[in-house]
């Protein structure tokens, strides 16, 4: 498989590549002056699970606001840098672990030169982002439009480039938001290159659009092993793309640990708000570092068989609630008091 043969590369504590698990990793939506909005939100997407912070540095203060962002948090954080070669520079100055940037759009070779001593001084990671809505003329012309094979020829030139300024602690990502031709260059990429490989569909769109093209894309492209570190990226707030990123590494087997949560899809037997409770299950669960099913059914006639491959199970009907483990119900009680039973289950669990 491939991001077992590729090279490790040390973001901060966090080490991503050669068979290493695949790192979640999400990026501010706040500006990254506003050091307190900016940490809160960090802080928030920490205790969601999100293991790489990328932050945008378009200005001098950004940049200076770095130093204190890394003070009050516990993960590494990547500068995201566009066009202005100092503003690189002055991150990497700041702490900043590792820094996104386009070589193209730096400048000349000379500042994409400064760019690189400064990281090779400091053994900084540079991860060399390519995006399909970014790709040069030159290539547009070469392979008729916008493809795959024009996308990793872009990114691999940029590679080069900085190969040959005598670097190569590199990770590379190609992102388009045409899910397929994401896959297929991922594809042509991976058998190219041994660096690792950051993944994701790039504006992807919202919750529901973004989730489902997020979770095809990306179930295409990490189930032929290939990727290291991942983002599902989402218009809204970036605490939904770490929910979503676990949840995807789970259900492709990439990951353990954390409470499933299954949920039967309401039918006319419904007797009780399923929906309300499935949801409050979902928050529930999410303080929990267990790593087993839980299930939630709407009709507790049915209930017990539908959940007897879950560990732990919840069912409800008219005005009734059973409580379910292994299959087996081993209590009945009030509606009502599902979730707290639900709760006293897990806070005891395998004690």
């Amino acid at each position: 498989m491939y991001r077992y043969n590729t090279k490790e590369v040390k973001i901060g504590n966090v080490t991503i590549g050669g068979g290493n698990r695949i790192a979640i990793q999400s990026m501010t939506n706040t500006p990254t002056e506003d050091i307190k909005a900016t940490v809160d939100q960090i802080l928030r997407l920490e205790q969601a699970g999100c293991e790489i912070i990328r932050c945008t540095v378009p200005n001098s203060e950004a940049a200076l606001a770095i130093k204190e962002i890394k003070k009050q948090i516990h993960i590494p954080l990547v500068a995201d840098i566009h066009f202005d070669y100092k503003m690189a520079i002055m991150a990497m100055e700041n702490g900043a672990d590792k820094i996104r940037i386009n070589p193209g759009n730096i400048g000349s070779a000379d500042k994409v030169k400064a760019v690189v001593d400064v990281a090779r001084e400091r053994n900084i990671p540079i991860r060399i982002g390519v995006n399909s809505g970014s790709l040069e003329k030159n290539l547009v012309e070469k392979y008729g439009g916008v493809t795959a094979e024009g996308i990793v020829e872009s990114a691999l030139d940029k590679v080069h480039q900085v190969e040959d300024l005598g670097y190569d602690n590199l990770v590379i990502s190609i992102k388009s938001s045409d899910v397929m031709m994401c896959v297929k260059a991922h594809e042509l990429l991976a058998g190219k290159t041994g660096y690792p490989l950051h993944v994701g569909i790039t504006e992807a769109g919202t919750l529901i659009s973004g989730n489902i093209k997020s979770s095809i894309g990306l179930g295409l492209i990490l189930g032929q092993g290939i990727g290291d570190t991942i983002r599902v990226s989402l218009t809204g707030d970036p605490v939904e793309e770490i929910k979503s990123a676990k949840l995807i590494l789970r259900t492709l087997g990439l990951r353990k640990g954390g409470i499933e949560v299954v949920s039967c899809p309401t039918c006319g037997r419904t007797k009780i708000d399923l929906i309300g409770l499935a949801n409050q299950v979902e928050t529930l669960v999410q303080q929990y570092p267990l790593d087993i099913k839980v299930a939630v059914m709407g009709c507790a006639v049915n209930g017990p068989g539908e959940a007897k491959e879950a560990d732990l199970g919840i069912a409800g009907g008219l005005g009734e609630g059973l409580l379910i483990k292994h299959g087996q119900i081993v209590k009945k009680m009030p509606e009502g008091e599902l979730i707290s039973a639900l709760k006293s289950e897990l806070d005891n669990w395998g004690k």
